[in-house]
């Protein structure tokens, strides 16, 4: 038996959906235990290319069963969507993919609120992606969710009445408009009528699957440094994001964890507000041009800086990082030299990242080194020894200062563009 938990070490965007899918070919189950649909994993394999955002990336694995833990967030226009896709494409999800029924709904109201709230923050907006996710979450902390499960009895009708006439004294009191009870209760009624087949308490089907030794993979939402208490707060997401979170997301208890698998760019990105120290702000230089990416739930430029060694360190020491992932590394290929952030000063003392908060952060000087680059395609490459020195030797500088080996390198979007060591 193994419990595999993948995790982002970044601030999400690190190629996560891209290691499930190559990871879960040796797994029994697939679960996803933290964050919504302001995830999006991006997989390209034989059946085209995906862009998933509550599916646990390894559902294309044709012995897989794909579970969503109580511990995410749904809405459900997006799952069902999702799943007329990968049934289009010919990955039919009947009977392998379960939801349980203790995940709260996203409803309209939650990203209604989402955007008000960002406005009327002005400057100070924390950048979310206005899915609703971190009002759904508020009212489930505060008692006010609403969950599958509701709609087995009337519960739904009543929690949903109680909600609106709450909610709507909000949005009216911000400037939107009050919500019409009928259509929400009609629209989510025949949400729950095609969702309901795929809804299965899964406590009984987790532990069932430990005691006879299957194989879990775990897949993370988000990145370690978007985690409610851990991240840049409050530049994060609304959930624990960290492998703990598998715990309560899923029920998965804690000692059954046997390995972490940290995905890492070979530079860093972010999308949205919050700091992010090695930062390249010169939007017209070469550099930037060459790492500039698209996210793939937003659609949003997402931010690119130079790899941040503190940060990986900081992911590796925090999670428990086993091993690492290394994605984009063909990314590189072309510039003369590359700039490392070692650690970080503030005041000319070294500074750890867990010595500031998000604030102080944005205040640190990255300390950087210089090392050669390379020129060569890497694509093509289906072994570490063919690699370019220079490549191999900025795989090992990430291997001596996280203390984490490198198992898995990405020189390529699609699924068979990895190397493994």
């Amino acid at each position: 038996m193994t419990v595999i938990a993948v995790i982002g070490s970044l601030w999400g965007d690190e190629g996560k959906g891209k290691a499930v899918d190559y990871l879960a070919e040796r797994a029994d189950y697939v679960a996803r235990f933290n964050g919504g649909n302001n995830a999006g994993h991006t997989v390209i394999n034989d059946y085209g290319t995906f862009k998933i955002h509550l599916i646990p990336s390894g559902i294309f694995a044709k012995n897989v069963t794909g579970l969503i833990g109580g511990g995410v967030v749904i809405d459900p226009q997006v799952l069902i969507d999702e799943i007329e896709m990968l049934n289009k494409a010919g990955v039919d999800v009947d009977g392998r993919l379960w939801i349980s029924p203790r995940a709260h709904i996203i409803l309209p109201y939650h990203k209604i609120l989402d955007g008000l709230y960002e406005e009327a923050k002005g400057a100070g907006a924390t950048g979310t992606t206005r899915r609703g996710i971190g009002p759904v979450f508020a009212d489930k902390v505060s008692y006010n969710g609403i969950r599958w499960s509701d709609f087995a009895s009337d519960a739904f009708e009543k929690r949903l009445a109680l909600q609106l006439e709450v909610k709507n004294k909000i949005i009216t009191a911000l400037g939107g408009e009050a919500l019409s009870y009928e259509k929400i209760r009609d629209e989510y009624r025949g949400y729950y009528l095609k969702v309901k087949p795929y809804l299965k308490e899964l406590f009984s089907l987790v532990q069932d699957g430990l005691k006879a030794d299957k194989n879990f993979l775990l897949e993370q939402a988000m990145g370690t440094f978007l985690d409610t208490d851990w991240g840049t707060y409050p530049f994060v997401t609304a959930s624990t994001t960290i492998p703990s979170a598998a715990s309560a997301g899923l029920g998965i208890p804690p000692r059954y964890l046997t390995r972490v698998v940290g995905v890492t760019k070979a530079y860093t990105t972010r999308v949205g507000s919050g700091p992010l120290p090695t930062e390249i702000t010169d939007t017209a230089s070469a550099v930037y041009q060459q790492f500039g990416e698209v996210a793939a739930t937003t659609g949003r430029i997402r931010r690119v800086g130079w790899l941040d060694l503190e940060i990986v360190r900081t992911a590796v020491e925090l999670s428990g990082v086993t091993e690492l992932c290394l994605t984009k590394l063909d990314v590189l290929s072309g510039l003369d030299e590359l700039k490392v952030c070692t650690h970080y000063e503030l005041s000319c003392q070294r500074a750890r990242y867990a010595d500031v908060d998000s604030y102080g952060l944005e205040q640190v000087q990255p300390v950087y080194k210089t090392v050669p680059g390379w020129k060569e395609d890497l694509s093509k490459c289906a072994s570490f020894e063919a690699l370019p020195l220079n490549a191999r030797n900025y795989v090992q500088m990430i291997e001596e200062a996280t203390g984490a080996p490198v198992k898995w390198i990405g020189v390529g979007p699609e699924r068979e563009a990895t190397i493994r060591r």
